[in-house]
C-alpha cells in the first residue's frame, strides 16, 4: 500500500503530472479517463489539466473528461470543472452536455458542490447556458448556506457582463440589495463587490447606499474578511454622507483599519477618511465653519502613523504606498508635515522609491526644515547614481523656487556643487538656475561669471540651452556675450533644435542690446536657421525675427527683450479637480499612475463565445484593455506662426516666410526656381481617378487652420509602383473659391518629397465644394531623408506645408504614411530563400504582435492571401501547426521600392477572430511600420 500511497498522494507529488509526455500518450489518456478505478481517473485528469496549463491543446478529450462530471468524488469534479472552463469557448456545443450535471448539482446536498456548479456555470461565457443558470442562481441567491450566497453574489456579476437584460429581467440586482442586508458579513462584502462591479461596467450607480444599509455595512466591516474590508470601505468612499456629523461618525468607525495589517485595507481607510474630510471642513459642515477644526487636526495626527508604517514594508509596496502619499500631501500637507524625516533616503533604497521620497520632499519642505533638507540633498549629490544625483540637484532648485527665504542658501550649496567640476552635476545645476534666476529675476545675477567659466563642461542639449539662455538674457552684464555664443555658434548644425532656437534668440538679444558688434554674428544665424536648416519651428522663428528687424527694430525690442513672467512654484502641480478625483481613487491604478481611470483604461464589452466574441491567442478574457500612448496623427504640433498677407513678394526685406520654393501662379502657369528643387511642371489637368488599392483617408487639417479649408488626405500605391498622397480638398467657409494649391514636404523617414509642387484645382471649388486630388510622390534623395535615431522606430509621420496660391495663406499639417504603398511588386521570395533569410536574422529583430476583433474574412488564411496580394504582400507557405488542432500558419513576404525586406508569420486559429503577428527584418527601424500595415490590411476585411 506505501507505494501506491506515494504515488497518488496530493501535494507537492502532483509536480510529477508536468513531466514532458511522449508520443501517443494522448490515446493512453482517454483510456484512463474511461477506467473505472477512481485514482487512476483522477491522475488522468490531473495529467490533462497540467497538460493544458502548460499550453498543449487537449480539447480533444473534451468529451472523455466531460464523462468524468458524474463523479461523487469532489476532487475530480472541481478538475473537469476547471477543464471545462477552459475548454467551453471552443467547444460551445458540446459543453450543453454538461448542463444536466449543473442543474443536479446545484440541488447536491453538499453546499460545497452547489456553491462549485453556480460558480463554474457563471465562469463558462457560453450564451446558451445563461439560460440555464438562472433558476440555480436564483437558488442559490436565497440559500441556507452562506457560502453559496457568498458564491452566488459574485455569479451574478460575471452574468451581468454577459447578458446585462438577462440580469434585471430576473431582479437579481434587487435580490443583491437584499444580500447587503445578510447576516454573514462575508455574503454582504461579497454583494457590495458584485454591486460596484455592475456599477463600473453598467457606468450607473446601482450601489444606492441608504441610512440602514449604511449601518448593515459598517456591521460588516468588523467581521468580514480583508478583501471584504477594502470592498466595503471602497463603496463608502463613493457615499456622500448628509452632514458633517454623520460623515464623523462613518470615521469613526473607520479609523480602527488603519491599524491593519494588509496595506490594501489600510489605504482603502485612508482613503474613506480623505474624503469624509472634505465635507467635515467643507461646505455641509455646521455652521461657524471651524466646529470641526480640531476633529480634523486630530485626525490628521491619526493619519500619519500608518502612512509611516508603510514604508517600512517591501519596496515595492512602498512604491505604491509614496505614489499614494505624492497625492495626500498635496491634498493635505499638514498630515506629514513634521514627518519629513522618514523619506529621507536609505542606501539600499531600490532608484524607483528614492526618486518618489525626492518628490515628496520636495513637497514637505519648508522654512523650518529646508536646512536639514539641503543637507540631505548635498549627501544624496555626491551619490554614484547618475539619474539619482540629477533628481537631487534638481531638488535643490526646486527648493529654491518653493521658498523665497532659503532661495539664497539653495544657490549656495548649488555653487558648491559646481565646485566639484563633476560633468553631470554642473550641466543639471546650470539648468536649475536658470529656473532661479527666473522666479527671481535681478536678484542672485553675480553667480553667472562662476556658470560661464563651466561652459567647457556641457554637452548635454538642455544644459546647453539654458546657458545660452542666461548669457541672452544677461548680456549687458557679461563682457564678452557675443564671444561665448560665438562659441556654440561654430556647431550650430549639429546642435539639437532646443540648442539652435535658443542660440537664434539669444543672439537676436545680444544684437538687439549691443548692434554694433553682434550685426555679422546675428546675420549668420539668421541665414543658418533660414537657409540651412530643414525644422519648421526653427526657419519660421528666424522668418519672424528678420522680418522684425528690417522693418521695425523698435517693435523687435518690445517683443524680444520685454518683460518675461516670473515662473510660479510647480511643486503642487495638480489640478485641484483632478486631485480630487485621484484622491477618490487612492489604492488603484490611478493614484499609481497619477491619471483618471478614463486616460489609461477603455471598458471593452465582450461577447458570449457562442457569438464569436472570444479570443484564444493571448488577446486574454479580460474586460479592460491598458492603451498605452496612442499615436495622434492630427496637426495640433503644426501651428501656423505666419501671417501672410499675399503682398509679402513686393518691398525690400518684406519677402514671403514660407514662399514655397518660389512657386508663383501667373495665367495658371507655374514658375519654379533652383530652390524649389527643379519642379518646374505646369499644371492644368485634373488628377486621374484613383485605382485600387484605395487610400484610407483621415482628416488632417480643421477649417478654422487653413483659411476655411477641410483637407483629408491618405496614400496608395499608384500605376507602375508610383506612390500617391490623396488630397480631399473641402472648402468650407472660404468665400475664395480653391484653384491652386503649392505642397511641400518636410524631410521624412521615406525620403518622399512631391514631383510637381503644384495642385490644380480645376473647376476651383467653391464654398460647399470638394475635389479629390492626387499628387505623386517620388524619392527625393539623401537630402530629403531624415535620420531616424539609433535604437528607436522610424516615425510615420510625414509633415506638410501647402499654399493655397490664391490668398497666400500657408498652413501645416503631419499624415501618417502608408508603408504598404511602398510595396514593390517583386517582393516575393523563393521558398528556400524565405526560410534561408528568416534563419539568418537574429531573433532581437522579431516584432510580435496580436491583432483581435477581425472581421470573418480576416480569419481565412486565401482571402487574406488574396487581400495582401493586391497590395504586393505575397504568400510564400503555410502549413498547420502540430499538436494545435484548428490552428494553422502563413508566411508571406514583401519589399519596399527602396529596397527594404519583410517577413512576416501569422498565426489563425480556426474559430477565432483574431491573428497572431510574428515579423522579421534587418531593417529593425522600419519593422514596427511594416506590421502596422499588416494589421491595418487585416482589419480593413
Amino acid at each position: 500500500m506505501a507505494p501506491k500511497d506515494s504515488s497518488s498522494g496530493t501535494g507537492g507529488s502532483d509536480s510529477r503530472f508536468f513531466t514532458t509526455q511522449k508520443k501517443g500518450e494522448m490515446h493512453e489518456l482517454r483510456l484512463e479517463l474511461h477506467s473505472t478505478d477512481r485514482t487512476t481517473k483522477v491522475d488522468a485528469v490531473k495529467k490533462v489539466i497540467a497538460s493544458m496549463t502548460v499550453g498543449k491543446d487537449v480539447s480533444g478529450l473534451f468529451t472523455d473528461v466531460l464523462n468524468c462530471v458524474q463523479t461523487g468524488n469532489i476532487e475530480l469534479k472541481k478538475l473537469v470543472y476547471l477543464y471545462l472552463i477552459n475548454y467551453a469557448k471552443t467547444q460551445p456545443e458540446l459543453t450543453l452536455l454538461a448542463v444536466n450535471t449543473f442543474v443536479k448539482d446545484a440541488n447536491d446536498p453538499n453546499p460545497l458542490i452547489r456553491a462549485l456548479a453556480v460558480r463554474t456555470m457563471g465562469c463558462i461565457r457560453v450564451d446558451r447556458i445563461t439560460e440555464y443558470l438562472c433558476e440555480p442562481l436564483s437558488r442559490a441567491l436565497r440559500d441556507e448556506d452562506p457560502y453559496v450566497r457568498k458564491t452566488a453574489a459574485v455569479c451574478v456579476a460575471k452574468l451581468y457582463d454577459i447578458a446585462p437584460e438577462l440580469v434585471q429581467e430576473r431582479g437579481f440586482i434587487e435580490t443583491l440589495h437584499d444580500l447587503i442586508s445578510d447576516s454573514n458579513p462575508s455574503v454582504v462584502a461579497n454583494g457590495v463587490a458584485a454591486l460596484s462591479e455592475i456599477s463600473e461596467t453598467s457606468g450607473r450607480d446601482v450601489m444606492k447606499i441608504t441610512a440602514s444599509v449604511l449601518q448593515k455595512l459598517l456591521a460588516a466591516l468588523n467581521e468580514c474578511t480583508e478583501w471584504g474590508q477594502v470592498f466595503i470601505l471602497d463603496s463608502l468612499a463613493k457615499y456622500t454622507p448628509a452632514e458633517a456629523r454623520e460623515a464623523e461618525g462613518i470615521i469613526e468607525r473607520v479609523t480602527p483599519r488603519l491599524q491593519h495589517a494588509n496595506s490594501a485595507v489600510v489605504m482603502s481607510a485612508v482613503k474613506v477618511i480623505l474624503s469624509y474630510m472634505d465635507i467635515m471642513g467643507g461646505a455641509n459642515s455646521t455652521p461657524g465653519g471651524g466646529a470641526h477644526a480640531e476633529s480634523l487636526r486630530a485626525l490628521a495626527r491619526k493619519l500619519a502613523p500608518p502612512l509611516v508604517t508603510l514604508l517600512n514594508s517591501e519596496p515595492e509596496i512602498q512604491y505604491v504606498a509614496l505614489r499614494n502619499i505624492n497625492l495626500i500631501v498635496q491634498k493635505r500637507p499638514a498630515i506629514l508635515e513634521n514627518e519629513i524625516k522618514v523619506f529621507f533616503c536609505k542606501y539600499n533604497d531600490p532608484i524607483y522609491v528614492k526618486m518618489e521620497k525626492l518628490e515628496i520632499i520636495i513637497k514637505l519642505v519648508s522654512e523650518r526644515n529646508v536646512d536639514q533638507v539641503l543637507l540631505e540633498l548635498k549627501e544624496y549629490a555626491t551619490e554614484v547614481d547618475v539619474d539619482f544625483v540629477r533628481k537631487s540637484v534638481s531638488a535643490i532648485g526646486r527648493c529654491a523656487v518653493k521658498l523665497d527665504r532659503a532661495a539664497e542658501r539653495c544657490i549656495g550649496v548649488l555653487l558648491e556643487l559646481i565646485q566639484t567640476k563633476v560633468n553631470y552635476v554642473v550641466q543639471e545645476s546650470v539648468i536649475v538656475i536658470k529656473d532661479i534666476f527666473r522666479r527671481y529675476p535681478n536678484r542672485y545675477e553675480s553667480i553667472i561669471a562662476t556658470l560661464c567659466d563651466n561652459l567647457d563642461t556641457l554637452d548635454e542639449p538642455q544644459a546647453k540651452a539654458s546657458m545660452i539662455w542666461i548669457i541672452g538674457e544677461y548680456a549687458e552684464r557679461i563682457d564678452n556675450a557675443d564671444e561665448l555664443l560665438d562659441t556654440f555658434l561654430e556647431t550650430f548644425e549639429e546642435e539639437d533644435p532646443a540648442v539652435q532656437l535658443q542660440l537664434l534668440t539669444a543672439t537676436v538679444k545680444c544684437f538687439l542690446k549691443n548692434p554694433e558688434e553682434t550685426q555679422d554674428m546675428v546675420q549668420r544665424v539668421l541665414d543658418l536657421a533660414t537657409e540651412e536648416s530643414d525644422n519648421p519651428d526653427l526657419r519660421d522663428r528666424g522668418f519672424i525675427y528678420w522680418r522684425l528687424l528690417s522693418t521695425d527694430p523698435e517693435a523687435a525690442k518690445l517683443v524680444v527683450l520685454g518683460d518675461k513672467p516670473v515662473i510660479e512654484d510647480d511643486t503642487f502641480r495638480l489640478e485641484p479637480n483632478l486631485l480630487n478625483v485621484l484622491v477618490g481613487q487612492i489604492a488603484t491604478l490611478s493614484s499609481i499612475y497619477h491619471k483618471p481611470p478614463e486616460a489609461f483604461v477603455v471598458r471593452a464589452k465582450r461577447g458570449p463565445v457562442g457569438d464569436g466574441g472570444d479570443d484564444h491567442l493571448g488577446v486574454g478574457d479580460v474586460g479592460e484593455e491598458i492603451e498605452e500612448g496612442d499615436e495622434e496623427d492630427d496637426d495640433e504640433d503644426y501651428e501656423d506662426e505666419t501671417d501672410v498677407d499675399g503682398k509679402g513678394g513686393a518691398g525690400g526685406g518684406g519677402a514671403d516666410l514660407l514662399d514655397m520654393g518660389g512657386l508663383a501662379v501667373t495665367g495658371g502657369a507655374a514658375a519654379a526656381t533652383a530652390g524649389g528643387g527643379g519642379m518646374g511642371d505646369l499644371f492644368g489637368a485634373a488628377p486621374a481617378a484613383s485605382p485600387e488599392p484605395e487610400a484610407r483617408m483621415s482628416k488632417v487639417c480643421a477649417p478654422e487652420k487653413s483659411g476655411g479649408i477641410e483637407l483629408w488626405a491618405g496614400f496608395r500605391r499608384g500605376p507602375g509602383g508610383s506612390v500617391r498622397m490623396e488630397l480631399d480638398v473641402r472648402n468650407v467657409a472660404s468665400s475664395v473659391p480653391v484653384s491652386n494649391l503649392a505642397i511641400q514636404l518636410n524631410k521624412n523617414a521615406f525620403g518622399l518629397s512631391p514631383a510637381n509642387q503644384q495642385v490644380a484645382c480645376n473647376p476651383p471649388i467653391p464654398v460647399g465644394g470638394s475635389g479629390r486630388h492626387s499628387v505623386e510622390l517620388a524619392n527625393g534623395g539623401p537630402g530629403m531623408v531624415a535620420q531616424v535615431p539609433p535604437g528607436q522606430p522610424a516615425s510615420p509621420q510625414i509633415q506638410v506645408a501647402i499654399k493655397n496660391m490664391t490668398t497666400g495663406l500657408v498652413f501645416y499639417f503631419a499624415a501618417n504614411f502608408a508603408l504598404e504603398a511602398l510595396f514593390a511588386p517583386d517582393g516575393a521570395l523563393e521558398r528556400a530563400a524565405f526560410i534561408e533569410s528568416w534563419k539568418s536574422i537574429d531573433d532581437k529583430k522579431e516584432l510580435y504582435g496580436t491583432v483581435s476583433d477581425l472581421p470573418a474574412a480576416s480569419t481565412d488564411i486565401d482571402r487574406v492571401a488574396a487581400r495582401f496580394g493586391q497590395h504586393n504582400v505575397f504568400l510564400i507557405a503555410r502549413r498547420p501547426v502540430p499538436n494545435a488542432e484548428g490552428q494553422e500558419v502563413a508566411y508571406f513576404s514583401m519589399r519596399t521600392n527602396t529596397g527594404m525586406a519583410f517577413m512576416a508569420e501569422l498565426t489563425f486559429k480556426r474559430g477565432v477572430n483574431a491573428a497572431k503577428v510574428c515579423l522579421k527584418t534587418e531593417d529593425v527601424a522600419y519593422g514596427v511600420q511594416a506590421k502596422v500595415a499588416l494589421e491595418t490590411l487585416l482589419r480593413s476585411g
